[in-house]
């Protein structure tokens, strides 16, 4: 990319903020170097790149690369037989903690969840060398300080430079607080050129033997090292040479150690520093919001939403932009001050930072080209120097790249054709559009000329733009409309700042019919497209609201199928209760009954039984608010009644057969199965199903043999189940061996079929259940085979 551009388009301040994210010197170098390409495969992999990064910031929180940099000129040392020193040795150390602290990082979160990214391998491929960094550490402490523990012989040299000090310092110490004492300045210890020596007052310097190492400025005293610790202060000096000796060694022994590693060392710097980079780029998108754009090579260019990431992001209006698609060129008019430039500029910018590998503060999907060049010629660059008027300027800088520009390139103009003859500029402008537009080059031009907007509006695959103005407030509200050309809003906004109205009616006098009619024509468009927009508002926000009630509509259904399923289900488990126990209550009713069939007194007890059960079942109607009983839908009278019609007993719901004609009171006797009960002719209800005739029974028996008699004749010896699903052929199972079993049928034959043996299974675990049943077994050849159960009743 051309120099002039990147800086009218202010990519080096997008580049300065990118540098202050990078944690290392190696990464802010390679941020300060960071250029737009035109390979699109690069592009596409630094956008992933930052993509990822992106996406491990917000899972993980920040990493930071502080402790890099770049030892590449040590290792070169190293190579032809240097040693380092401690600071060289300890910048090996912290790149090597650097590299555990980052590919820790990496592994921080479960693998088996994070999806795989295009840093992954760069982790991957970090190595920490824990152990080079762990022997460093152990034997440097700090820049100016090795450890003792570093070798042994450093160990027992600095042992012994130790007992040497001790010995010094007693021998001074017993002089300064001795006899010396008045030959002294002061009661003090102190050193010069390394050894150490007592102040002794001039005028006794005879009195201490020993060597004069120094004097005060005066004169007055003389720094003296008495003859008694000369030998020990040349022992302490040969050992600090010893010491010195042993540090050497100490540092050659770990710059062999470096030496062995310079190849994974020299690559830990690499990816460290691009991942540096990328991680630069990421938290630089996440400073202003941005987003991976899409790229394409057929100069097509749709930005979603896009803002400027050098304005306020507070106050910034997101601007939608396209070229490419059905329209090479975009003529953008409007007032001063309403948004030309940024928009220009944005889009500018916008291509730079996406072929950069940088996202861009736009929503997702925002497309751009790739172009091979991107020429601006944005602002005044008039020089006094070099004689260039502000016409001249932007001349010259368009026929510096006139020739250059092609398909491939983008064309940015800020005012074309302004600083002239109005009627000249506007007709230079319009040729340098038509030429660019004849050789396929995007572009985007600002203008004021209302030769240029009907050039637009007269010219296939020329598209008008407008930055939309509130004349009412008169400030602009910086919306980018393409499709309309835009008014300058001069007369409007002069009139609204107090220009005198005659000033303002004279000169529209001086504007032509056309201009006037061309005038009327934008205004007209203004308007039309403003009600366009608001109803179209208003049909989005309609859209909006049926799609909310359509979304609650689709939640109460789900709420009401769900509330019914539950209570299908609760109304299926209380009728399964409800049948479990009146089986229950049945067959303690059956047994009750055959026991009592054997005594004197058996009806008398068996209505004892009955008013039990009708108490019982009267506290559950009254209980669940039901009634039970309801009148007849026909009033009986004695005559309609013979002995054997079937009837039902509302009171109690139950169907019976009459067994006696009814009596003065209406009252007459009802089998009911095998019950036999006195009830009033108002509480029955005649059915007109043909009945079983049966003869009444003689006085004093029940009658009950004769009911059996004639349920035998009506009950088959066989049920066919087949067809049926478990739950409905258990109900008309328990039905028949009830009814099976009062008629003394025994054996029956249950037909349930092969198949899968579902339903034979189900009907085995019910005979399990019955406690008249004594024994079943499936059917052998002839019977049925295992299509066929026979059941034995007790």
């Amino acid at each position: 990319m051309n120099e002039k551009a990147l800086k009218v388009l202010e990519y080096h301040k997008i580049i300065d903020k990118l540098t202050t994210y990078a944690g290392s010197q190696p990464g802010k170098a390679l941020c300060r170097g960071l250029v737009p390409s035109d390979d699109l495969s690069e592009i596409r992999r630094m956008q992933r790149e930052t993509s990822d990064a992106v996406s491990r910031l917000c899972r993980k929180g920040s990493v930071s690369f502080s402790g890099l940099s770049d030892i590449r000129g040590s290792l070169k040392r190293l190579e032809i037989g240097s040693s380092l020193n401690i600071e060289e040795l300890l910048r090996v150390c912290r790149l090597l903690e650097t590299t555990s602290r980052v590919k820790s990082w990496s592994r921080s979160e479960n693998r088996e969840e994070m999806p795989e990214d295009s840093l992954e391998q760069m982790f991957a491929d970090l190595q920490p060398l824990t152990p080079l960094a762990s022997e460093i550490r152990r034997c440097i402490i700090s820049e100016e300080e090795i450890s003792d523990d570093a070798s042994p012989g450093l160990r027992q040299v600095r042992r012994s430079m130790k007992l040497t000090n001790e010995k010094i310092r007693t021998q001074l110490a017993s002089l300064v607080n001795g006899q010396a004492r008045t030959y002294l300045q002061d009661a003090v210890i102190t050193q010069r050129n390394g050894r150490f020596c007592i102040p002794v007052k001039a005028e006794y310097r005879g009195q201490i033997p020993g060597m004069i190492h120094d004097q005060s400025s005066t004169g007055s005293t003389l720094f003296v090292e008495p003859m008694a610790v000369v030998k020990l202060n040349n022992d302490l000096r040969e050992l600090e040479i010893k010491e010195e000796k042993e540090i050497e060694i100490v540092l050659a022994n770990l710059s062999a150690l470096v030496a062995e590693q310079t190849e994974p060392l020299n690559y830990n710097v690499l990816l460290l520093t691009e991942l540096d980079f990328i991680f630069a780029r990421a938290q630089l998108s996440r400073s202003y919001n941005g987003t991976e754009p899409e790229f394409n090579t057929e100069g097509r260019i749709r930005i979603k939403k896009g803002r400027h990431p050098l304005l306020d992001p507070k106050i910034v209006v997101p601007v939608d932009i396209r070229l490419g698609e059905d329209f090479n060129l975009l003529v953008i008019s409007g007032p001063n001050t309403g948004g030309k430039t940024v928009s220009l500029k944005t889009v500018g910018l916008f291509t730079l930072l996406g072929q950069a590998g940088l996202h861009i503060p736009a929503f997702d999907h925002s497309e751009l080209s790739v172009f091979h060049e991107v020429y601006a010629d944005i602002g005044d660059e008039q020089s006094i120097e070099q004689s260039l008027s502000t016409f001249s300027s932007h001349m010259t800088n368009i026929v510096s790249f006139w020739e250059q520009a092609d398909e491939h390139s983008l064309v940015l103009f800020d005012e074309l054709g302004a600083g002239t003859d109005p009627t000249e500029g506007a007709a230079l402008a319009i040729a340098i559009l038509s030429n660019l537009h004849r050789r396929g080059v995007r572009t985007i031009a600002t203008t004021h000329y209302s030769e240029l907007k009907v050039y637009a509006l007269s010219t296939p695959g020329v598209e008008n733009g407008c930055c939309e103005f509130n004349v009412e407030t008169l400030r602009p509200t910086y919306r980018l409309l393409i499709g309309v050309p835009g008014k300058s809003n001069a007369f409007a906004i002069s009139e609204k700042l107090g220009l005198p109205d005659y000033v303002i009616e004279e000169a529209k006098e001086h504007l032509t019919q056309e201009d006037e009619d061309f005038e009327d024509v934008i205004a007209d468009l203004e308007t039309s497209r403003a009600t366009i927009e608001q109803e179209q508002q208003e049909v989005l926000r309609y859209k909006q609201e049926i799609e909310e009630l359509k979304k609650r509509l689709e939640k109460k259904e789900d709420r009401l199928e769900a509330s019914r399923e539950a209570i299908l289900q609760k109304a299926r488990e209380e009728a399964q209760s409800i049948l479990r126990e009146a089986k229950e209550y049945a067959d303690d009713a059956i047994r009750k009954y055959n026991k009592l069939g054997k005594e004197s007194d058996a009806s008398k007890k068996m209505e004892q039984e009955r008013t039990k059960l009708r108490e019982k079942m009267s506290g559950l109607e009254k209980d669940t608010g039901v009634k039970a009983s309801k009148k007849p839908s026909k009033e009986l009278k004695a005559r309609d009644l013979r002995i054997g019609d079937s009837v039902k007993v509302l009171s109690m719901n139950l169907k019976g057969t009459v067994s006696t004609l009814p009596d003065a009171k209406g009252n007459l006797f009802v089998q009911m199965g095998i019950l036999r009960s006195q009830v009033n002719i108002k509480d029955l209800e005649k059915l007109e199903e043909e009945t079983t005739s049966y003869k009444a029974p003689k006085p004093g028996h029940t009658g009950g043999g004769k009911v059996k008699m004639a349920k035998s004749y009506s009950i088959s010896a066989e049920i066919n189940l087949i067809g049926m699903t478990s739950d409905e052929a258990i109900v008309e199972l328990d039905k028949y061996l009830d009814d099976a079993y009062l008629a003394h049928l025994s054996p029956v034959r249950v037909v349930h079929g092969k198949g899968s043996g579902i339903l034979r299974k189900a009907v085995h675990q019910y005979l399990r259940r019955q406690k008249h049943v004594a024994s079943y077994r499936l059917g052998e050849y002839g019977e049925g085979d295992a299509g066929v159960t026979i059941v034995e009743f007790k």
